[in-house]
């Protein structure tokens, strides 16, 4: 194979390290580097730095798997939050500030969050279970406040 400017500038470096580390004598480092730049094959260039620790042709490169120790942490997909529960807990809030009104809607949507969690395994069973308590407690005082008033219409005078 034909050598390039760039093989014959490899084997020069080699042989500068040669003769650096004292393995080349001058006349023979002299003689060897401008047979290098006159090389026209690989393996003219080769014989001149066969007998020095490094060649002029790059060593194959052969891949190796990276070890896990190595290879970045694969993280599950996050859990989605279910919206529902969120609608229930929101709507259990809001319970208070609206006198109840939306007592109800957070009763319903907390049961409907609780089934759908359950089926699809999404996050969010606190805020439908808040949302469940909260929605039952506005009902439970609209229950007591009509029996209180029921109570006094047939009781009182």
């Amino acid at each position: 194979m034909r050598a390039s400017h760039a093989d014959r500038e490899r084997a020069v470096d080699v042989l500068k390290a040669g003769f650096a580390e004292g393995r080349l004598p001058q006349a023979e480092y002299e003689q060897r580097i401008g047979r290098a730049y006159e090389a026209k094959t690989h393996s003219e260039l080769q014989m001149l730095v066969s007998d020095l620790p490094q060649g002029p042709t790059a060593q194959a490169f052969e891949p190796r798997p990276v070890p896990a120790t190595f290879m970045p942490m694969q993280m599950p997909p996050p859990v989605r939050t279910s919206s529902t529960a969120t609608g229930a807990l929101v709507c259990g809030i809001l319970s208070l500030p609206t006198w109840g009104l939306t007592s109800i809607p957070a009763v319903i949507l907390g049961h409907k969050a609780r089934a759908e969690i359950r089926r699809t395994g999404e996050r969010g069973d606190g805020q439908a279970l808040a949302g469940l308590v909260m929605g039952w407690l506005g009902i439970g005082g609209w229950a007591l406040l009509l029996l209180g008033i029921a109570f006094a219409v047939v009781f009182g005078h």
